[in-house]
């Protein structure tokens, strides 16, 4: 397969998969900012995640003072934000476009209409009103991109290339989704194995509005019903890390995702891969076999920080490897 076409059916699957995990972002926040809390704790989230995304500069100069409505029209509809929906969108359409002959009819009709659809939905900024609708519309559409790409397209490099770009994006926007949590409370969680260790346990924090945040971040990843049936008890930040970071059944988790994209890195391996995948393997291999408690104990946030360091450094090899050299 040439480099431009494994390029563009890589990014459009990244891209579609971006669009579906900020949505799941904004749907996080906005739902948050819905309990009782003071403006300048609501005022946190939203920086928080404009952090997380690393935008904070850009809206800034930008937009000045962070508020919801401006968080949202910027992360939603700003055509000059690259990492808004509506560019992630725009972008999954144009790479589609461009190998038009590679997909079938289904996968390109279904890119297509979600760009055009989503353009007439954001025109009046409606969506403001109610964004969670819009953002249950994101997902729907990703969820049936993927579903036709399965279903129609036979399971060759181009199918396997798609799956990269969805699963590397997928791990990497989980890593930052769970850390939403920790920007927005301004702790790591650290020390939660000594604290359990001394009888103390996690209750020592404000159990209602943990409650709160950690269910919010299960349903924005279809999660919530899913902890219940895997761990039968109240939610315990632990176990929510435990499910999203280490569970390989948890569709969306950090485990589940490096084991689609080694398997389907070693259907496309060539000869200049080798390194590229022995990175991704090990860091599969460090998600079979770690432990919740250890990761918690050096820190959360530093473990996503270091995991999203890995998935940056992995997508490099596979643009080097495979894909269309990114200028320097």
């Amino acid at each position: 397969m040439l480099s431009r076409t494994a390029d563009h059916l890589f990014w459009m699957a990244r891209y579609m998969e971006r669009a579906e995990n900020t949505a799941r972002m904004l749907d996080v926040n906005y739902q948050a900012s819905l309990m009782p809390q003071s403006v300048d704790e609501a005022e946190k989230g939203w920086k928080g995640l404009l952090g997380i995304s690393e935008l904070t500069a850009d809206f800034g100069q930008r937009h000045g003072a962070v508020t919801p409505d401006a968080v949202m029209r910027y992360m939603v509809g700003d055509a000059e934000n690259g990492s808004s929906i509506r560019s992630c969108l725009q972008a999954a359409r144009e790479n589609a476009r461009a190998v038009r002959g590679t997909l079938t009819t289904e996968v390109w009709e279904t890119q297509n209409q979600t760009w055009l659809e989503f353009q007439r939905m954001v025109t009046n900024e409606s969506y403001l009103r109610d964004p969670s609708t819009l953002f249950e519309w994101v997902k729907f559409r990703s969820h049936l991109s993927r579903g036709v790409t399965v279903g129609t397209m036979l399971q060759d490099e181009a199918f396997h290339f798609l799956r990269i770009g969805s699963f590397l994006e997928r791990a990497d926007n989980t890593a930052r989704l769970l850390d939403v949590k920790f920007h927005a409370v301004e702790s790591e969680y650290h020390g939660f194995q000594t604290q359990s260790q001394n009888g103390q346990g996690p209750a020592t924090r404000d159990t209602e509005v943990d409650f709160y945040h950690w269910s919010g971040i299960l349903r924005s990843v279809s999660g919530f019903e899913v902890y219940r049936k895997a761990y039968r008890n109240v939610i315990r930040p632990e176990k929510v890390a435990e499910l999203l970071i280490l569970r390989a059944d948890m569709p969306r988790s950090l485990a589940a995702c490096m084991q689609e994209v080694v398997t389907n890195l070693k259907m496309v391996a060539n000869e200049q891969s080798t390194e590229t995948l022995r990175k991704a393997g090990r860091l599969q291999a460090d998600l079979q076999y770690g432990r919740i408690d250890e990761i918690l104990a050096t820190g959360l946030h530093a473990y996503l920080t270091q995991f999203l360091e890995r998935v940056g450094t992995l997508g490099v090899g596979i643009s080097r490897d495979f894909l269309v050299p990114v200028a320097a």
